[in-house]
């Protein structure tokens, strides 16, 4: 989630890191998180951990959404507004 957010990439340029020091960079709080609804949906199958099945979603998610923002499609991350 970290990299869709501006401030948050580690920077590279002409293949060097740009970021001065690993702990420049400011690690994301939870207080920078999107809210995420997820849904269970009934099953009859064994259970299994619920902890996680929202998280792979959350970063295409946001993409779809710069994408019906600017009109350009974000294929990398991190997602760059220019």
């Amino acid at each position: 989630i970290s990299m869709t957010k501006p401030g948050f990439a580690i920077e590279i340029e002409n293949g060097v890191v740009k970021n001065s020091n690993f702990p420049d960079y400011p690690p994301p709080r939870i207080t920078d998180a999107p809210v995420v609804d997820v849904f269970f949906v009934p099953s009859n199958d064994n259970p299994t951990g619920l902890g996680e099945p929202g998280v792979p979603a959350i970063s295409p998610a946001i993409a779809n959404a710069l994408f019906r923002l600017t009109g350009k499609r974000q294929r990398q991350m991190p997602f760059v507004l220019t």
